[in-house]
């Protein structure tokens, strides 16, 4: 390991680290030392944005508490900073770090000796506080003793949820109640016959998961970019606690493409894994079903006609994939099941509605969290290339734009004719490429595929008619595809090496990252991928997408914007990308601006 700091205080700035009074850290790119500290950073510090020259990263209460969830104390987090800090630590720094790291663990949810479940602290003034406290009083069944408090049956999570509300994350050692056995290994061949082993961050993610089987695991989550295997992942956890396993999933495709998977790289058969579904009711020793199926009724004031799922199997195991999207119904069942062993799995527990301390009370804390970049770099998915490409909203919609209400004008924008030109003009450049087209609206999809030809996927695309065209796709017989945003999700399209964004959901992260995961399977050759955002120049359009691009470039992806006037095109053939000099000669009055959207 490089040695970062030297005992003469003269060399501390050599060092990479700024700590702020506001709990801010700056780690500065070009230090010999940077990945060294920004390892150490990423197990009790949030990365905020990353730039090229300085990253930053927040030090906040639930960072700290995934940190000491994973047996890091506050000594330990004070020495790194001392150890890579260019300037003295701001003694409020030091004092939050260990007024919060202290907060975790001084309750502790327990069995008792009549299997009930207690909270108990040695601080008899936290528990006389949570004892009069108005949301935990309804949730306590009788106070035990001086330091304990017998909790309702049926209401683990309910009193989870109320204390990190308080700020005082609870230390759940109530254990799980076992699952039906499961005899599941994972095999060394494929069954078309390739080599299969776990990837070493993928053994690292299963074992900060399973806690060598031990009370303080069997919950939690695992964040990992899209195309590093989130899937074998949650297989190889499956193996480890070998119980009976329910996986929810965002969608049929995803759940078929977890079904192939399990299928194909375990000693499982196809009569031990089932199908929940619209289609099918199997229920199995794996049963894989979606959330869309869990949260069906009839009518809004109906009950939920398959949330029962959750207790019609014997399941040791719950996997929550892209755990991120967990709709409220399924929170709320997820808070009456916390005696059985639960994961989820993700890219970005970025959640829009900020519920991020409710993913790490009733899932559990965060286990493991590898930087999408650090992946890249080892070759474990595709380099990325981001350009987004703002073209002029066009004089005859600039009338209907201006008068229109703001909403309106975000579809307007979005759906800007000038953008099939540009999409004409990539597809053209990349036009020996795996090309994905995706979009928002689908009047503006169809409308892409009367001029281009290429199939569209939507939500009323049958589930038959879906596989067969992705099928196409894969095998190489179709080169580019339409899809709606149901593709944002767990689509397996290894090939796809080129996104082109034509629209998206306002102002959603979730929904920029997943895209972009679209492409970054690892590819052969250069690992090259292409991600183009179009996006209609000083309108509504630009400022959501801005947002949008947010998550992105905090993981330490740049966009590329090019400013473009109006468009005349001379075509090139060749799959070559488009760089700021095939542009120039593409398209007239093309301004470059080489910049990082998140600086500004």
């Amino acid at each position: 390991m490089t040695q970062c700091y030297a005992p003469n205080p003269a060399d501390m700035q050599m060092r990479p680290m700024i700590v702020q009074s506001d709990n801010s850290i700056l780690l500065e790119t070009h230090s010999p030392c940077f990945e060294v500290a920004r390892d150490a950073l990423s197990g009790f510090a949030e990365l905020i944005k990353s730039p090229e020259h300085f990253h930053t990263y927040r030090i906040t209460p639930l960072s700290l508490w995934n940190a000491a969830s994973a047996g890091l104390m506050a000594a330990a987090i004070i020495e790194t900073l001392q150890a890579y800090s260019k300037y003295e630590i701001p003694q409020n720094v030091l004092v939050d770090i260990r007024e919060y790291i202290g907060r975790y663990g001084r309750i502790q949810l327990v069995s008792t000796e009549t299997g009930d479940l207690a909270l108990h602290s040695d601080d008899t003034n936290l528990i006389n506080e949570i004892a009069a406290n108005k949301t935990l009083r309804s949730l306590i069944q009788k106070r035990l003793s001086r330091k304990s408090l017998q909790i309702k049956t049926g209401e683990r999570g309910a009193v989870k949820l109320a204390l990190i509300k308080i700020g005082f994350p609870v230390e759940d050692l109530a254990g799980y109640e076992d699952g039906t056995l499961l005899g599941v290994q994972l095999c060394s061949t494929t069954r078309e016959g390739y080599e299969f082993g776990l990837r070493p961050y993928q053994e690292a993610a299963i074992a900060a998961y399973h806690v060598g089987g031990s009370v303080s695991g069997g919950s939690g989550v695992l964040v990992l970019p899209c195309g590093a295997g989130k899937t074998v992942i949650g297989i190889g956890a499956m193996t480890r606690v070998g119980q009976e396993t329910l996986i929810v999933c965002t969608n049929i495709v995803a759940l078929r493409q977890w079904r192939d998977e399990i299928l194909d790289k375990t000693d499982l058969t196809e009569d031990q894994v089932g199908e929940y579904s619209g289609e099918l009711k199997e229920i199995k020793p794996v049963t894989l079903t979606t959330y869309q199926i869990l949260t069906y009724r009839k009518k809004r004031t109906d009950t939920f006609t398959h949330m029962d799922l959750f207790d019609r199997g014997n399941w040791g195991l719950i996997i929550y994939d892209e755990v991120h999207l967990l709709p409220a119904p399924v929170f709320r069942a997820v808070a009456g099941l916390q005696a059985r062993r639960r994961l989820g799995l993700t890219a970005t527990l970025v959640r829009e509605d900020g519920k991020e301390d409710d993913v790490f009370s009733l899932i559990g804390p965060k286990r493991y969290d590898v930087p999408w970049k650090t992946l890249e770099k080892q070759g474990w998915i595709a380099q990325a290339l981001c350009t987004e490409i703002r073209v002029p909203l066009p004089d005859a919609d600039r009338m209907a734009y201006a008068v229109a209400s703001q909403k309106s004008k975000f579809r307007i924008a979005s759906e800007n004719p000038a953008k099939l030109e540009w999409i004409e003009t990539l597809l053209n450049h990349h036009a020996h490429d795996h090309v994905l087209i995706i979009g928002q609206y689908i009047d503006q999809l169809e409308e892409i595929q009367a001029r281009f030809g290429s199939p569209i996927i939507t939500g009323k695309t049958p589930n038959k008619d879906r596989e067969r065209i992705y099928e196409d796709f894969r095998a190489g017989r179709q080169k580019s595809l339409i899809v709606s945003k149901v593709a944002n999700f767990a689509i397996d399209l290894p090939d796809a090496n080129v996104v082109i964004q034509v629209s998206g959901t306002f102002g959603s992260r979730q929904e920029e990252a997943q895209r972009l995961g679209r492409i970054l399977r690892p590819k052969s050759g250069e690992n090259q991928a292409f991600f183009y955002s179009l996006v209609t120049r000083e309108t509504k359009d630009q400022d959501f997408a801005a947002k949008r691009q947010l998550f992105l470039t905090e993981q330490g992806y740049r966009y590329e914007i090019e400013i473009c006037g109006p468009a005349e095109f001379a075509l090139n053939d060749g799959p070559q990308p488009v760089d700021a000099d095939l542009l120039e000669g593409a398209v007239g009055g093309c301004e470059i601006l080489d910049e990082d959207i998140s600086a500004g």
